[in-house]
């Protein structure tokens, strides 16, 4: 899901996600036990002292407690401690128990038979049961207007919910990745969802589930506090409660972390590690992510027959039709100079739409475009694009009659501000593209309204800046490039190639792994033939903690992340 937000929708889908719609899930028996790698008090030592609330400052803020209709990784954060799924995910990225304690298909793959814990409840008393899987599962499916769960569960033919604790799924094919569509089913009550008469239009302000957190007040943009279920059904947290305070400017969140003001920030610029590694009392924790996260530039490719009959308004430059001049656009981006100077080498120069925390699913071995100026030109000169006035900036062919407010190779270029990297990002690009004869008009856009509005399924936009967060499965990542969602808003680019499709449906359905992962690579190999995506970077997860207020932090092998609820779960205060 767009990763501020697998979720966009990464800080949306930053995806995004989020997402990402980007995240890991966290079990009972795993919260419970933190690993020899946990970080400790200021001696070292653990604490067995309980209570206590954290405060951690974040850059965003939800966009919505409907999980069915989140978008930003701040959402996902949520859904992620205050639900439960059937299927969890570990910081290996091994899938373990939650509410299901197994899991087990049929001989042909076409019935997989979940059994459930017994003891599980909703945060209001009520028992969780089958039921409310069945249910939940099936709102999830035929909520067609979901922009990201629907697909989970699209072979899903039927759902039932034989006795309390045992649920069958009857899939409409058999999949190879059944288990990653079930960690990222947010059971709901089925009791208060029921009687919605409009899913989408819910904003579930209270926010009931089954898991180790329940929600007490949300503010948005201000702080969302959530308190500790002190019954919950596995292990619940040593802590009393959290605060996610949003501080969107970069420089006050770590003034506020250094100051005492919060206990953990989760974004901060890479100008500001060292300053915090050389601050008493604060920890910098700094690691490649499972299953990862993207930066992306993307642009808007909509054809005028694509163009969504409703909400479309497609006003996107007609010279990014061209795919030379994409081509050039690809060429001319330094990725390991964004990386260096942007990131200050804390991430890794990116290549494709999966990225390297999936494993073989990660393409390296596809073709990328070497950075090369002078080939850039070469591209553009070639195509017909030449700079006639002496300005500097190139003018499309005379041949072309529409192309643009100014007849050049002026692009507007928006990207997501609560991206602490963005600003300086758009400037490298600005200055790398004014050496082939192709300007920027940039502007910062709030991911929950402006941003958002612009891209999809508008289209009013040239070129976006922004990030996902990756599902443990490649499918989820890959499917916004599909045809199907021109229209549903999930493609942030109009993109719609029918080759891609046709590898897209038969590798979700494909159950050998070796072939699965040749239709994946194909597919990620015509995205960058398209330059559908110019993927900037795979950033390093870096966050930074008090270890004078809680210790216990987990830092290996499962992550600080807040997607994966486990810190949260097992620190506890300073003795």
């Amino acid at each position: 899901m767009p990763a501020s937000t697998a979720a966009r929708f990464t800080s949306m889908m930053s995806l995004f996600v989020v997402l990402g719609l980007v995240m890991a899930a966290c079990t009972p028996g795993n919260s419970g036990s933190p690993d020899t790698s946990a970080s400790g008090g200021p001696s070292g030592s653990a604490s067995t002292a309980t209570g206590g609330t954290v405060h951690i400052g974040w850059a965003g803020a939800p966009d919505s407690l409907n999980p069915g209709n989140g978008l930003l990784e701040e959402s996902y954060i949520l859904y992620e401690l205050v639900y439960d799924t059937p299927i969890g995910l570990d910081g290996e990225g091994n899938f373990v128990p939650e509410l299901a304690t197994d899991w087990t298909p049929s001989e042909d793959g076409l019935t997989w038979t979940l059994k459930l814990v017994d003891n599980a409840t909703f945060h209001d008393g009520t028992p969780l049961t089958s039921e409310d899987v069945k249910f939940t599962l099936e709102l999830y499916r035929d909520t067609a207007d979901f922009p990201y769960l629907p697909s989970y569960c699209d072979v899903c033919e039927s759902v039932e919910a034989p006795d309390p604790t045992t649920v069958l799924i009857h899939l409409s094919d058999a999949v190879g990745n059944f288990e990653s569509r079930m960690a990222f089913m947010y059971i709901l009550p089925k009791a208060i969802w029921e009687g919605v008469t409009d899913p989408i239009a819910f904003e579930n302000k209270e926010m009931i589930g089954s898991g180790p957190f329940k929600l007490v007040e949300n503010v948005p943009n201000e702080h969302v506090t959530l308190a500790t279920n002190s019954d919950y059904w596995g292990t619940p947290a040593n802590i009393d409660g959290v605060i996610f305070q949003t501080i969107d400017n970069s420089d006050a969140r770590v003034a506020a972390l250094t100051n005492g003001d919060v206990d953990m920030i989760t974004e901060f610029p890479a100008t500001a590690v060292t300053t915090l590694k050389n601050t008493e009392n604060v920890e910098v924790y700094i690691a490649d992510e499972f299953p990862g996260s993207l930066r992306d530039v993307f642009i808007n490719q909509v054809t005028p027959e694509n163009c969504p009959p409703d909400d479309g308004k497609c006003t996107g430059h007609p010279a990014l039709l061209d795919l030379e001049v994409r081509r050039a656009l690809a060429t001319a981006m330094d990725k390991q100079e964004i990386v260096d100077v942007a990131k200050l080498g804390t991430a890794t120069p990116g290549l494709t739409l999966t990225p390297l925390g999936l494993g073989d699913y990660y393409a390296n071995e596809v073709s990328d475009y070497a950075f090369d100026v002078d080939a850039a030109n070469k591209l553009l000169d070639d195509a017909g694009y030449k700079d006639t006035d002496g300005d500097g900036i190139r003018e499309c062919p005379a041949s072309m009659t529409a192309c643009g407010p100014t007849g050049d190779l002026t692009f507007r270029f928006f990207y997501a501000d609560d991206i602490d990297s963005a600003p300086r990002e758009a400037d490298l690009l600005k200055g790398m593209w004014n050496e082939i004869g192709v300007d920027l008009t940039i502007q910062g856009l709030d991911p929950t309204g402006a941003l958002t509005a612009a891209c999809c399924p508008a289209f009013d936009y040239d070129i976006m800046l922004w990030g996902w967060d990756s599902d443990p499965d490649p499918q989820f990542l890959l499917g916004v490039a599909t045809c199907a969602e021109v229209v549903s808003g999930f493609s942030e680019t109009g993109y719609c190639n029918p080759e891609y499709d046709a590898l897209y449906a038969a590798q979700g359905i494909e159950l050998d792994h070796a072939t699965r992962v040749d239709q994946v690579h194909q597919m990620q190999q015509i995205l960058i033939d398209d330059v559908v995506y110019m993927v900037s970077y795979y950033p390093q997860d870096v966050e930074a903690f008090r270890t004078d207020r809680y210790s216990g932090w987990l830092t290996g092998p499962v992550t600080l992340g807040l997607t994966d609820p486990a810190s949260l779960t097992v620190i506890r205060p300073v003795q």
